[in-house]
């Protein structure tokens, strides 16, 4: 498994530094061991010296008690004075250094006790009275001389249990002594080797990665060259030239994408030709539509005029009805036709764009298709700005005429507002005609839907669905708002 080379790298520091602490430990444990040794062996050296000590002040005082006795000088009683103040520090020390060895304590406690025993012998002689006789004084003397003996001999004892352990922690200090310098130059050496290793290790990797940058780096300039054929290839089918094509013969996914690309052109090249000819077509039967349909549809609306004005005295009250009817009829088929060559025609007519103001156009929109007795309210912040003047008049159109032609009484009110709506103008038309019930609002932008009976004349279910369409060529939305008996609203967006 190849690693990658943040973990490398951090794998050799975590090796590096494990490496070092071990080193840094053995060091740690080769100079606490020589530290410790050597305070072992002067720890030996300081009870040799005490005992040594407390032996020699207690010779000195057993000589200058008897100096006393032989010359009667107070002088002599020097060292015993001495020794009374400097034996129980001294015994003191001992006991605190030896507190860590039950052997020597036990001796030191035997030792405390001659030496209590030789003071006891000693003070009586420093104080001669009359009547102590020359026998007792020798019996004191014999006693003193044989205590000295056994403290000499204990001093013998705890001299050669110290030396016997002077001589295992000297040779544990000449162990340490002669590892630690060998430790600390192996981890110092260690160290070195490690650092060296680490080093080489990193600029090897950053060698390959350098390496690696280069590599990639003429990958992405070739990747970038050729996403920027395909990226000109995308700019030029938007534009609608769809004859292009991309020469990349790799294979790999980007090249997988230029066959597929080129496909697509060609597939596009084919279909908007056929779309082309369908448009073409189209236009045709529109023509036909305007010229062959409504022709014989004037014709038939003529010959009826002809029969009402000709025949109008031998016209019975229920033909009349008739020939209303038929008048009825063909006038909505007429609207119809009008109608669907309208919706037809939306988007596939060229936009001029021209600057539009609204609150004009609105004028002349109600001039058309609103009735004197119905009044219009536009609001104060109609705007001023270039945009398709034919498409808004035609929604304005159609708006404003389903309001008047579907209202239920004779007059009515409409209301014009309009308001910001990020890069759109969101106008409102409001009326308060019958309204619409909320199971109808998705249904009226359907073609040929109709809230009326489909006997009425201007009933195509036509005009909202041209609405719509326009709104839609334009990006915009159109929604209702509305209830039963309460007006509608219509809401569009307009882009600005």
């Amino acid at each position: 498994m190849t690693l990658k080379t943040d973990t490398k790298i951090i794998f050799g520091f975590a090796l590096a530094v494990g490496i070092l602490l071990l080193t840094a430990a053995a060091s740690f444990w080769s100079i606490r061991g020589l530290s410790v040794q050597t305070a072992n062996v002067q720890h030996t050296y300081q009870v040799l010296q005490e005992v040594e000590s407390v032996t020699a002040v207690l010779k000195d005082a057993q000589a200058g008690t008897r100096g006393y006795l032989l010359t009667g000088d107070t002088v002599y009683l020097r060292p015993y004075s001495m020794a009374t103040g400097q034996l129980p520090a001294s015994l003191a020390r001992l006991e605190a250094l030896t507190s860590d060895n039950p052997s020597q304590k036990a001796r030191l406690d035997s030792l405390r006790m001659l030496v209590e025993q030789e003071f006891r012998i000693l003070r009586p002689l420093t104080e001669i009275k009359k009547s102590m006789s020359q026998s007792a004084m020798q019996t004191l003397l014999d006693t003193d001389r044989q205590t000295l003996r056994q403290v000499r001999l204990l001093y013998s004892r705890i001299k050669s249990s110290e030396m016997a352990l002077l001589a295992q922690r000297s040779a544990l200090q000449d162990v340490f002594e002669k590892a630690t310098p060998i430790v600390v130059l192996v981890s110092a050496v260690l160290a070195v080797l490690i650092t060296v290793w680490l080093v080489m290790k990193i600029m090897r990797e950053l060698e390959g990665n350098r390496r690696l940058q280069d590599e990639l780096a003429g990958i992405n300039a070739e990747v970038s060259r050729r996403i920027a054929q395909i990226r000109t290839l995308a700019e030029q089918v938007v534009q609608g030239d769809y004859t292009v094509k991309i020469t990349d013969a790799e294979e790999d996914n980007l090249g997988g994408l230029a066959i597929s690309l080129n496909r697509m052109t060609q597939t596009l090249d084919a279909s908007f030709s056929a779309l082309e000819k369908r448009n073409k077509e189209l236009d045709q039967f529109a023509y036909v539509a305007s010229h062959d349909l409504k022709a014989p549809l004037r014709g038939v609306t003529t010959i009826v005029k002809w029969i009402e004005d000709e025949l109008a005295a031998e016209l019975s009250p229920q033909m009349r009805t008739y020939l209303d009817q038929m008048k009825g009829r063909l006038s909505r088929l007429e609207d119809l036709i009008n109608g669907l060559l309208t919706y037809a025609r939306v988007g596939r007519t060229g936009q001029s764009a021209e600057t539009v103001d609204v609150n004009q156009l609105l004028g002349e929109v109600a001039d058309l298709v609103v009735p004197p007795d119905f009044t219009l309210r536009v609001g104060p912040a109609m705007p001023t700005f270039v945009t398709d003047r034919l498409g808004l008049q035609q929604v304005f159109t159609n708006l404003l005429s389903n309001a008047v032609k579907y209202h239920h009484r004779g007059a009515g009110h409409l209301e014009i507002s309009c308001g910001e709506a990020g890069n759109f103008y969101e106008f409102r038309v409001q009326d308060d005609g019958p309204g619409i019930a909320p199971e109808y609002h998705e249904k009226i932008f359907l073609l040929f839907q109709t809230l009326r009976d489909r006997h009425t004349a201007e009933s195509t279910g036509i005009g909202l669905s041209i609405v719509q369409k326009i709104i839609n060529e334009h990006h915009g939305t159109i929604c209702v708002e509305s209830a039963q008996g309460q007006g509608a609203g219509f809401i569009f967006t307009w882009p600005k």
